[in-house]
């Protein structure tokens, strides 16, 4: 499957972005899609991920203020970002899986990432 997402800027802190990520290959509804997210200097992590049956998950530090959908019919899955802070400043890519996970092994497609740039 091949990702691309989009969506990313610049915004100040307390905004909102959504991003959003396009599919193509694979039945989109047959597998499991993440949102993860690299900061400068500092290790990918896990943000959010939905399963192919909607149940979602969220890092701790994003619980409450992101919200992970999908839109089967548009094969798009979107990552709603609120009440953003400086230290959600990165890189953010999409990924696919055969079933939902945290740890970016699980993960086997990655789309090229959005630069998303909150300012204090």
């Amino acid at each position: 499957v091949q990702l691309q997402a989009s969506g990313g800027g610049l915004v100040q802190a307390g905004g909102s972005l959504r991003l959003s990520c396009a599919a193509s290959g694979r039945p989109f509804s047959s597998y499991a899609l993440g949102w993860f997210r690299q900061a400068p200097g500092k290790e990918r992590e896990f943000v959010s991920a939905i399963s192919r049956r909607n149940l979602t998950s969220h890092a701790g530090s994003v619980k409450g203020r992101f919200t992970i959908s999908r839109d089967n019919a548009k094969n798009t899955v979107y990552l709603q970002m609120d009440s953003l802070k400086p230290e959600d400043t990165a890189i953010y890519y999409c990924a696919a899986a055969s079933t939902i996970g945290t740890m970016s092994w699980e993960y086997n497609s990655w789309g090229p990432g959005t630069l998303v740039t909150v300012s204090s």
